[in-house]
């Protein structure tokens, strides 16, 4: 009992170094997207889920662009991550 515990926090422990990477690289990008809001949502099974505020994102810049670039760096910076999806 006390190893499957640990276990647990172990994975829980990980869990937040994760989306700490993921939230960093966010950060890194989201000046020269010309967003203000980027919001992580949910980091697991090597997917990222982050919503973008439609009322910040730069004038001409869709969406689907955004995320697109947000990927481009989250996997470059974190391996580990497969994809990023936007979530409304």
């Amino acid at each position: 009992m006390a190893n499957l515990l640990a276990r647990s926090k172990e994975s829980e422990k990980g869990q937040w170094a994760m989306e700490d990477r993921v939230q960093k690289a966010i950060d890194k990008i989201q000046p020269a997207l010309g967003v203000n809001a980027v919001e992580l949502v949910d980091v697991s099974d090597g997917t990222v889920k982050v919503r973008v505020i439609a009322s910040t994102c730069a004038v001409g810049m869709p969406r689907e662009t955004i995320v697109a670039l947000l990927e481009e760096q989250i996997t470059e910076d974190i391996p580990e991550v497969k994809e990023v999806v936007a979530v409304d």
